[in-house]
């Protein structure tokens, strides 16, 4: 009989690909370094095959880890899916606003298949910086939005910190002085933090692109414009650095209207969320 998969060696194994770091991973995750460790190892010998490659400047996918690793996600996002899908039978309309970053296919793939399973029930998503969130809310548009709190005048219905990580390509020199940046557009708080990392370091900087998409600013890293920062989950196989100084953590927080709490779908649709959320947080 072959083997099964474990979630928590999955997670242990997509954290340490998006953070490019085991010690990172273990961070996040609340494990200790030689317990997470220990997770890889199982996992490799259950897969029978090494994902890894480990060395001092962290790790990167082997061959057949760059194989393994969608359906590692995939099997994390249908988890989180499966545990949202056992609940009563829902119907109704729900408006999910996001910000861009938390736009990953396994969210997406879970909100989408969240829809099939519960037809009754239409989920309309929205995606843009923090005052679009914020104005959608006010409209009626969205009944959920997942963004940075300091856009939504709501009491949070609960908040996560994520990680910050350095991405650049590994053509890129990111010892060079300035040090070139790839950055979203303003609105976004989360370039004073990645400044005043690099200012503390001493090092100088300059911006040479900017976008409000998600991808495209991941193909600028592609190509070797810049580093960025990212959460884990946006952070493309073989783009994770630890040349450059720490980042810290940053603030999401996900809002609802007052009276809309015991609805089932809102209430389905927030906990996926939040599962997910986690997920992102550790691929995150």
């Amino acid at each position: 009989m072959a083997p099964d998969l474990e979630t928590a060696l999955l997670r242990a194994f997509v954290s340490s690909v998006r953070s490019g770091s085991i010690s990172r991973a273990a961070a996040a995750l609340g494990h200790s370094q030689p317990a997470l460790s220990n997770q890889l190892r199982r996992l490799e010998r259950t897969v029978g095959q090494q994902l890894l490659h480990r060395g001092t400047a962290g790790v990167s996918l082997t061959t057949s880890g760059e194989v393994f690793l969608p359906y590692a996600e995939r099997i994390l996002a249908l988890s989180a899916q499966a545990l949202a899908a056992a609940a009563p039978t829902v119907t109704g309309h729900c408006g999910v606003g996001l910000m861009e970053d938390f736009v990953t296919p396994a969210l997406v793939g879970a909100l989408s298949d969240f829809s099939s399973l519960h037809p009754g029930a239409k989920l309309e998503l929205v995606t843009g910086p923090g005052p679009l969130m914020k104005q959608s809310l006010a409209d009626g548009r969205i009944q959920l939005a997942l963004c940075d709190p300091f856009y939504l005048a709501q009491t949070p219905r609960w908040t996560a910190r994520l990680p910050l990580v350095w991405s650049a390509a590994p053509a890129l020199d990111v010892r060079q002085d300035p040090l070139p940046l790839v950055l979203f557009s303003q609105p976004c708080r989360w370039r004073a933090p990645l400044f005043d990392a690099l200012e503390a370091a001493g090092r100088r900087w300059e911006v040479t692109f900017e976008s409000t998409a998600l991808g495209a600013v991941q193909a600028a890293v592609r190509a070797g414009l810049g580093a960025t920062a990212l959460l884990p989950a946006n952070v493309e196989p073989q783009t994770a650095t630890d040349a450059l100084p720490p980042l810290p953590e940053v603030d999401i927080a996900l809002v609802r209207p007052t009276g809309t709490v015991g609805d089932p779908l809102l209430d389905a649709v927030e906990d996926l969320v939040r599962r997910l959320t986690d997920v992102v947080a550790s691929t995150d």
